[in-house]
């Protein structure tokens, strides 16, 4: 795991961009903590919020990263997390790497979709 680095190092690309608005719709549109969306080997984009029930408990990039794994996906591109915290948890970061392998992209954003740091996993 990598040291966040300050979010203006480079302007996102427009498909990093995406990421974060879809993390971010699905946040607000769910009503929930944390927003997330991930980006397979092919381009395929998978978007999922928190899961909180009795007995399941899984944060939105990890929701997302199982639900890339579970239509297929063999690798990724690159992850968004919407969120109030100001950087991705550990177990986050652990499962976007055991799928897009290390030095995969993390960006962590805000509420407002401002990217608070970009860490790679």
């Amino acid at each position: 795991m990598t040291t966040p680095q300050p979010a203006q190092e480079a302007p996102l690309g427009p498909e990093d961009q995406k990421l974060i608005t879809l993390a971010r719709s699905t946040r607000a549109r769910n009503g929930v903590p944390e927003g997330a969306a991930v980006r397979d080997e092919t381009g395929r984009t998978y978007v999922a919020g928190t899961v909180a029930l009795d007995s399941l408990n899984l944060s939105a990039l990890r929701t997302a990263v199982a639900m890339a794994v579970a239509s297929g996906a063999s690798s990724l591109e690159a992850a968004a997390v919407v969120t109030g915290a100001d950087t991705a948890a550990a177990a986050d970061l652990s499962a976007v790497r055991d799928l897009g392998g290390a030095g995969t992209p993390v960006f962590v954003a805000g509420p407002d979709a401002t990217v608070r740091a970009r860490v790679e996993a």
